[in-house]
């Protein structure tokens, strides 16, 4: 029976779930990921996968190191709300902000209290051990192609 291993095609689908077990993010149409390609699921999730096979549903917790990072405070900035544009005035909207060098880091308005308007610049789940349930739908060998360029030409299971 095929089995999930290196340059084999996967289809999953998934749920993650934070630390008060609440679903963040979840997929039930089929993804597909190339294993030992070029990313695309955080790297415990792909090795807790390796030698699983179809029909089988592998649950694991990640560490926020293993997950989305620690939480990093310099990365959280508040401001009187008089100062940002109106535009950013509601939590949950997105601002977008360059370093130095060019570089642009999407932050979120988390907050807005007593004329004052926070941004964080980290991921919503940053310090969380998570829960992931993630189903094994299907498996292939990956195509020349598809090794060289680390990733699936498409993301339709066979099954």
């Amino acid at each position: 029976m095929n089995t999930i291993q290196h340059n084999k095609v996967v289809y999953i689908t998934y749920a993650i779930l934070n630390n008060q077990q609440a679903v963040v993010e979840q997929h039930d149409v089929p993804v597909a990921y190339l294993h030992g390609g070029s990313g695309g699921l955080l790297p415990g999730i792909e090795a807790a996968l390796e030698g699983h096979k179809v029909g089988e549903r592998v649950e694991l917790q990640l560490s926020p190191a293993e997950a989305y990072g620690v939480r990093d405070e310099s990365l959280v900035f508040t401001d009187d709300i008089d100062n940002v544009p109106p535009q950013y005035r509601r939590v949950g909207a997105e601002v977008q902000f360059q370093d130095e060098s060019g570089e642009s880091k999407a932050f979120y308005v988390t907050r807005i209290d007593a004329g004052k308007l926070t941004v964080d610049g980290n991921p919503t789940l940053a310090g969380q051990t998570v829960t992931c349930l993630v189903n094994v739908i299907d498996i292939r060998n990956a195509s020349t192609e598809e090794i060289r360029n680390g990733m699936p030409t498409d993301g339709v299971a066979s099954t």
